[in-house]
């Protein structure tokens, strides 16, 4: 092996005087290609969010958004609103009939528990709040609440 670089070496199975190359892959490239993989799973799971939790999320945000829209609309006309459930969805009671939304933007969101809430017209109400679940998800719970003075806030599970 006289004169022969670091990367040329003689085989012991080939016959004397045949010179070769090392071929394969460096731990370098390994792992820079485990990276890319892991990066590339990692965007693809969080890109594949679970569809029925974001519509509970999202329902549960626009709740909260008409609960304090029926709040601010019962101070401002000095009268009590009321918001409770119905078969269809949901109703405000003592606002302008159309002023607010009375159906649920997915087919499979419900509400457990307390079904009736009020507003106002006093800046200070209650405590309360109402627990919403998904029909096809029943251990999800989202809680639409308010301390009775903050704006009404989405939380985890329900009350404990």
């Amino acid at each position: 092996m006289a004169g022969a670089g670091p990367e040329l070496r003689q085989r012991k199975n080939h016959p004397p005087g045949r010179r070769f190359a090392l071929t394969g892959f460096t731990l370098l490239e390994l792992l820079v290609v485990v990276a890319i993989i892991a990066i590339g799973t990692a965007t693809v799971s969080l890109a594949m969010r679970d569809a029925s939790a974001s519509s509970l999320e999202r329902e549960a945000q626009r709740l909260a958004a008409l609960l304090e829209s029926g709040r601010a609309q019962s101070r401002a006309s000095g009268r009590a609103v009321f918001w409770r459930t119905t078969a269809q969805g949901f109703e405000f009671v003592g606002v302008d009939a159309g002023s607010l939304p009375a159906t649920w933007l997915g087919t499979d969101t419900a509400v457990r528990g307390t079904t009736s809430l009020q507003l106002g017209p006093d800046p200070l109400i209650e405590p309360q709040g109402v627990v919403l679940v998904s029909g096809s998800q029943p251990e999800r719970l989202l809680r639409v609440a308010t301390d009775g003075l903050r704006p009404f806030t989405v939380q985890s599970g329900t009350p404990p």
